[in-house]
């Protein structure tokens, strides 16, 4: 998704690229009253923009998704309200379980690979945000206690219950939420949000919603990586983070790829060896990590995302080596900054 945004003109009080609200990760379902919360889902985050018969799909870094899941596009337009903008998350469920891998696969510039796809394994639009209503009123500036109902009404009225768009659930009983931590893997859930209920919609912003998630993860920008002693094959990815003035700087790195893994990692990186790489601190000073090859690494131009999961942060790096997850091909490397993983004090100093 790296070529240039290209949008169609869209007669809507929000049009693409909008910032969709964002979610700060916390370790546990905050206490007291006046939450909502909802299923954090495997998939994408998309916000869907109808005007008449033309529907846009955004992703999170806010290029468009259309061209990548047309079936998604379809579910959209054949709603009953001409004028609408949804926020919400696509999935591909396979065998009664949503598959990220399925869902990057989709990600592909041959058109006829994408329909191919698209009809072997559609995608869902799971919609848990109603942003413009079907008589043109922005709905973004009310709370989130006023926004819901209407976006059930509209659910009711519009979406089926297991149609190609659905109404993602939403519960303030802590006893739901309990359950869906308990199952997990079979709902298809990578963790649960919770939302203010006395909030509005924070566009760009990780101040109304929270993230608890099964295991502590982090979205990071792939600003070099390490050969392997004595192979030129890849030994590690080296982690950055943006700070609050643009700067990329290492937090650390992934543990070793398994030997089947690293022919094709390294064909991921090779277009982008001799970049940028870091623009703040960087790899090969003083390092708790230190060993011979500390300064034994490659710069890569910042643009590749990857998501690893994490034990400890302290100060400004990951404590320990990281687990490789996942490419993240729906982010820009730019929202990926320190602000995931600092705790709130921190951030306001």
């Amino acid at each position: 998704m790296s070529e240039p945004a290209s949008w169609p003109r869209l007669d809507l009080p929000i049009t693409p690229p909008y910032p969709p609200m964002e979610a700060k990760l916390v370790d546990a379902v905050p206490d007291g009253a006046g939450w909502l919360f909802e299923p954090k889902w495997d998939g994408f985050r998309c916000v869907a923009f109808r005007d008449g018969d033309t529907v846009a799909l955004q992703s999170k870094a806010g290029q468009p998704l259309t061209r990548y899941f047309p079936e998604v596009a379809d579910a959209v337009r054949k709603l009953g309200p001409r004028r609408f903008v949804l926020d919400g998350e696509l999935a591909v469920p396979v065998d009664g379980e949503l598959a990220f891998d399925a869902l990057l696969q989709r990600i592909h510039p041959a058109e006829s690979r994408v329909r191919k796809l698209a009809a072997e394994t559609p995608a869902i639009f799971l919609v848990f945000d109603l942003l413009v209503d079907p008589e043109g009123h922005v709905l973004v500036g009310e709370p989130l206690a006023d926004r819901r109902p209407k976006l059930e009404t509209f659910a009711g009225r519009h979406v089926a219950d297991h149609g190609d768009v659905r109404l993602s659930p939403a519960t303030t009983d802590r006893r739901v939420v309990e359950g869906w931590f308990d199952d997990m893997a079979g709902l298809g859930l990578d963790g649960v949000m919770a939302k203010r209920l006395d909030a509005a919609y924070a566009s760009g912003e990780r101040t109304a919603m929270q993230k608890i998630k099964r295991m502590r993860t982090a979205d990071c920008v792939v600003g070099g990586f390490r050969w392997a002693s004595g192979k030129r094959v890849v030994g590690s990815l080296l982690l950055g983070l943006y700070d609050d003035d643009g700067l990329l700087h290492h937090v650390g790195f992934t543990s070793t790829f398994k030997a089947n893994e690293r022919g094709a990692v390294l064909d991921k990186l090779q277009p982008l060896i001799g970049g940028e790489g870091f623009s703040g601190s960087a790899p090969g000073g003083p390092s708790r990590w230190s060993t011979e090859r500390t300064g034994e690494w490659e710069p890569l131009e910042p643009t590749l995302v990857c998501e690893v999961r994490y034990d400890h942060w302290s100060g400004d790096r990951f404590r320990h080596g990281t687990t490789f997850l996942r490419w993240r091909p729906d982010k820009a490397s730019r929202q990926c900054r320190f602000d995931q993983v600092r705790p709130r004090s921190r951030r306001s100093a």
